[in-house]
């Protein structure tokens, strides 16, 4: 479905992707895995169209998406869940909802009662503004946001992050099950742990470089698993 290749990105003068190549096979989990400052919210914006690449090819089921504005690549089957959430925290619940289907033709109403049903504290809470949900009920609302669009690909950066354990694997659930409808999921993840149970494949960026490609049934088989990131670092 996704197939990137040499793909380099930058903020200003600053190179941060150094020749990216991957693929995420349609119906696949892959993780995208690294420390802080791999590259890896940047190559998410790439995919996107949120920062402009360099070089290289971002190519969703053949089509290229170098050239394209974000609000087409969303209509292509893209959505993002960007790290922090980013809610609208002065509009309810529905309202946010409604944003993430500002593009979707067809009928509203069965998007609202697809995210309800994965997340029923939502429609709980539909009328409440989102500046007042706990972080996990905004992270759960970030995710519905993106699935209003209907998409084929969903990108979630660290959604994970900061949550309690109960809310964790709330959210792991509702990930489950959308992946066994065949949506294919591209997951930025710091814990190890979560990302070898959870995905099939990962990716471990480091310094802006593919630093390896790996089933994550093999990761977790290797000797040096707990060190990994320092061990691919000092050989890059």
């Amino acid at each position: 479905m996704l197939r990137i290749s040499e793909l380099r990105a930058s903020y200003g003068a600053a190179p941060v992707l150094q020749s990216i190549s991957l693929h995420v096979d349609r119906g696949e989990t892959v993780a995208l895995l690294g420390p802080n400052g791999a590259g890896k919210s940047t190559l998410m914006a790439a995919i996107t169209g949120t920062i402009a690449q360099r070089a290289g090819s971002i190519l969703l089921d053949g089509v290229e998406l170098a050239a394209a504005k974000s609000h087409a690549i969303v209509a292509r089957g893209v959505a993002l869940v960007p790290e922090g959430r980013l809610v609208f925290a002065p509009f309810s619940v529905e309202d946010n909802l409604r944003l993430g289907a500002i593009r979707l033709k067809g009928a509203l109403a069965e998007r609202y009662e697809y995210v309800y049903g994965l997340f029923p504290r939502l429609a709980e809470r539909r009328r409440q503004l989102a500046g007042t949900l706990s972080g996990g009920e905004q992270q759960m609302l970030a995710i519905g946001r993106a699935l209003m669009s209907a998409p084929r690909l969903l990108l979630l950066d660290e959604p994970f992050l900061g949550l309690a354990p109960m809310v964790v694997q709330e959210i792991r659930a509702a990930l489950e099950r959308l992946r066994a409808t065949g949506l294919t999921l591209l997951i930025v993840e710091q814990k190890l742990d979560i990302a070898l149970s959870f995905a099939s494949r990962a990716y471990v960026l480091i310094k802006g470089r593919v630093a390896l490609e790996e089933t994550t049934a093999a990761l977790a088989r290797r000797p040096d698993i707990d060190d990994l990131y320092f061990a691919l670092a000092s050989t890059a």
